[in-house]
């Protein structure tokens, strides 16, 4: 059973910062590029941030220049700096490999709340 665990998220104020963080199962990670998804209310979920075991980084255009992926694979981590949030970046966060074929099974995701 691979088994994702995000953390990190809370409430923020408009321009402040938030450091997600995932455990993840070593199965998984030690091969597979990660990403870090969200799904704001009434929306689907969207990929943010993509990172390759070498550290090969890709984000969506919305994040771009805010937003900063890591992974440490040692400790089967992979972390999400959220600098400059937004209040359109409230949202349920979550991590799981990219392509998410590669692991059907999703973690509880992590809430960030951004106010203005």
């Amino acid at each position: 059973q691979v088994q994702l665990v995000e953390s990190g998220g809370g409430l923020v104020q408009a321009g402040g910062s938030l450091r997600l963080s995932c455990l993840a199962s070593g199965s998984i990670f030690s091969i597979n590029p990660m990403g870090w998804y969200r799904q704001a209310p009434g929306k689907q979920r969207e990929l943010v941030a993509r990172i390759t075991r070498s550290g090969h980084t890709t984000y969506a255009d919305s994040v771009k220049g805010r937003f900063t992926i890591s992974r440490d694979n040692a400790k089967n981590r992979v972390s999400l700096q959220m600098d400059s949030l937004k209040p359109d970046d409230t949202a349920v966060y979550y991590c799981n490999t990219h392509p998410d074929y590669l692991n059907r099974f999703w973690g509880q995701g992590t809430q960030v709340t951004v106010s203005s």
